[in-house]
């Protein structure tokens, strides 16, 4: 993984939008060293004090950013991202909802030919309080520095699940939303990898949902891992009703794959304390802990 320290520049890709402006500035106001702006036709003007680009290799140029966070619409999401990857950026944070499967994958191969990270798409982004930096669209206050590692496929559970833990005393390490789609740039294996590494994580929060076999996968990487840290999970969809698409293209169930029973099944096989709700999480973390 391929994440920003304290101060490193970052770039936000149609930073003239109407949700590229309002970001822009409360990722500044968080602390996030937003350094330059890339918009096709826009260059030369600036978007809360943030000089604007035509292009994303002469902002990486002139500011040296290491990461991005792209707003651009679905239909142009693909060449955007080929665009930051082309231009050296090794993460790339893509909050934008609908990108066609098709384009989804070949960004994710595109990634990974050149050593980057790509968090989303559909995705509300990443926050480290400990190093003000936030890329996207989390609310700040629902934050606060601490060792729990939250990573969630659903956005809006991030940020409630977030504010439990803050509420009961229990800051993060970092916070991602990995993005509800059925192709998503980073997986919760490559997740729960990177942040059993990290020394300052004492436990790590693991937020599924209905659809797909994500979280089965990650029980058996978990038993096959031996993975140390403690972890706590919450599925969410419990009471979805079967063969429906619920609010993200990878919350579908067909018979019994995917259902929350069987994820919750699998992690719990494999040591995982799952709470039946959110307010749950936190006093699960607590129990977690030595």
């Amino acid at each position: 993984m391929n994440l920003p320290k304290m101060g490193a520049p970052v770039v936000v890709q149609n930073i003239t939008g109407r949700y590229g402006r309002l970001h822009t500035r409360l990722m500044l106001d968080y602390g996030t060293n937003v350094a330059a702006g890339a918009t096709p036709g826009k260059g030369g003007q600036s978007v809360e004090g943030v000089p604007v680009y035509d292009t994303v290799a002469e902002a990486v140029a002139k500011s040296g950013a290491v990461a991005s966070v792209c707003f651009v619409p679905a239909e142009f999401t693909l060449a955007a991202g080929e665009e930051a990857l082309d231009a050296g950026i090794k993460l790339l944070v893509i909050i934008t909802e609908h990108v066609p499967v098709r384009d989804e994958l070949k960004l994710v191969q595109l990634a990974q030919s050149r050593g980057a990270t790509i968090i989303g798409p559909n995705c509300p982004g990443i926050i480290i309080p400990s190093q003000k930096v936030k890329l996207g669209i989390m609310p700040a206050p629902s934050f606060a520095p601490g060792g729990v590692a939250l990573y969630s496929r659903s956005g809006t559970l991030t940020y409630e699940i977030a504010g439990q833990l803050t509420a009961a005393g229990f800051g993060q390490s970092v916070a991602v939303g990995i993005g509800g789609d059925p192709i998503n740039g980073s997986t919760p294996m490559e997740w729960m990898d990177f942040v059993q590494g990290m020394p300052e994580t004492k436990v790590v929060v693991a937020v599924g949902e209905i659809g797909g076999d994500a979280e089965e996968r990650l029980a058996r990487h978990i038993e096959r891992s031996g993975y140390k840290k403690p972890i706590v999970s919450y599925i969410a969809g419990r009471h979805a009703p079967k063969e429906k698409k619920m609010g993200h293209a990878g919350a579908i169930i067909y018979g019994d794959y995917g259902t929350a029973d069987s994820k919750i099944k699998a992690l719990t096989a494999a040591g995982v304390m799952v709470a039946k709700t959110p307010m749950e999480v936190p006093s699960l973390v607590k129990k977690s802990l030595p």
